[in-house]
């Protein structure tokens, strides 16, 4: 058995040589003025299309294919005209995974990771008695009977059980939303541009208490797509590859369907483990990390990230946003397209092209100097992945 102090080979493996995704800003106007621009195809083609640009590639050359598990990895492959070797279907974070994988054991060179959404104008629910999936997909829905199917609910739970086990309030919360409302008010593709403060945050409204309206997430049509290459491939065919550096996992799978670790651990040990593989593999730590990006459907994702992943000691991750910050001119610039919350929700997927452009150095305003290491997390369902990503 591995051990975290030893370097899996997986470290360089692959690069990431080609991102694109749909026009969220004009989507999100399209669709609350009633129209459906696409559906999850059609933004799922959007995306690869645009990474495809990007990259520099022919069709013919991407011989690997993940789908979103929005769509069907089959008709996805047909949709956007390739016919890959090797294939399947995963969530934003463990395509990069699977990608990574398939590359170092040779079953396909390029791999394309395409996620479409039209989860707004399909008007997807994701609580309420026709929650998204059932009981085949969601473990929150086993909690039907007793009503809570609410993702909202599920984290207002988590924070109150945090704010009683480590002090933090509501006020420090709050800075997550403000400083991702900062970074993206200098993101052209962002939809929510506007800056709040602290008072602003404190004054919105409860959705369920105690998280306000600025804790939760967008719900919004999109697409997303990146072109993963074995590394020396990459190194010939693009300027500036992103390799990913560290990878690691760790699932909290005992009670998980009963809240269990979300509500006492708070995803903690599982992170640490995650942590402690994906810094051994990289050769580095959290000191070294020039910019964070926090998978948020709530805000609640990031204070146990910063506990979890040793960007702070365990309770101190209110009095870190509020003394170091995450925000533009913070110590830790955390999620800076403005996440989930601001930029868009496209469930992870748009974090990791953020992750790209930081170390790509294109990201005008609001690009963090001389970035050269991006730490990526994903805490959901009781499984913790950490990717770190370095140019």
């Amino acid at each position: 058995m591995s051990t975290p102090s030893e370097a899996p080979r997986l470290r360089r493996a692959a690069a990431v040589v080609g991102i694109g995704h749909s026009d969220w800003v004009r989507d999100w106007s399209r669709a609350r003025a009633g129209e459906k621009p696409a559906d999850s195809y059609g933004y799922g083609m959007q995306a690869f299309s645009a990474a495809l640009k990007d990259s520099g590639l022919r069709r013919e050359d991407v011989d690997g294919l993940i789908a979103g598990p929005t769509t069907a990895y089959e008709r996805l492959g047909e949709v956007l005209g390739i016919n890959p070797r090797w294939g399947d279907q995963a969530d934003a974070v463990l395509s990069v995974v699977q990608a990574c994988s398939a590359i170092e054991s040779g079953l396909a060179d390029v791999v394309a990771i395409v996620y479409g959404n039209d989860q707004r104008t399909a008007g997807t629910q994701y609580g309420g008695p026709q929650a998204m999936g059932g009981d085949a997909f969601l473990s929150y829905v086993y909690h039907a009977p007793w009503g809570l199917t609410s993702q909202g609910a599920l984290y207002a739970l988590t924070f109150q059980a945090y704010k009683n086990a480590r002090g933090m309030t509501e006020a420090e919360l709050g800075e997550v939303a403000v400083a991702q409302r900062g970074w993206s008010s200098m993101n052209p593709n962002a939809i929510m541009r506007k800056r709040i403060t602290v008072e602003d945050y404190m004054a919105s409204r409860y959705v369920c208490e105690p998280l306000h309206l600025f804790d939760y997430c967008l719900i919004n049509d999109g697409g997303v797509a990146m072109i993963i290459a074995e590394a020396e491939y990459a190194k010939r065919i693009c300027e500036t590859p992103v390799f990913i550096q560290g990878i690691g996992r760790s699932d909290l799978n005992r009670g998980a369907t009963s809240l269990e670790p979300r509500l006492t651990d708070f995803y903690l040990p599982a992170q640490q483990q995650a942590a402690a593989r994906s810094y051994a593999m990289a050769g580095f730590g959290p000191e070294d990390i020039d910019v964070l990006q926090v998978y948020d459907s709530f805000s609640v994702h990031v204070p146990l990230a910063l506990e979890g992943y040793g960007y702070c000691a365990v309770g101190d991750a209110g009095k870190f946003l509020r003394e170091r910050g995450i925000g533009p001119g913070g110590k830790l610039p955390t999620n800076t397209g403005g996440g989930h919350l601001s930029e868009t929700y496209m469930q992870g997927w748009a974090h990791q092209i953020e992750c790209v452009r930081q170390l790509r150095g294109t990201c005008g305003e609001r690009q963090v100097p001389d970035c050269r290491h991006v730490h990526y997390t994903s805490d959901v369902a009781g499984k913790a992945v950490s990717l770190i990503y370095s140019r």
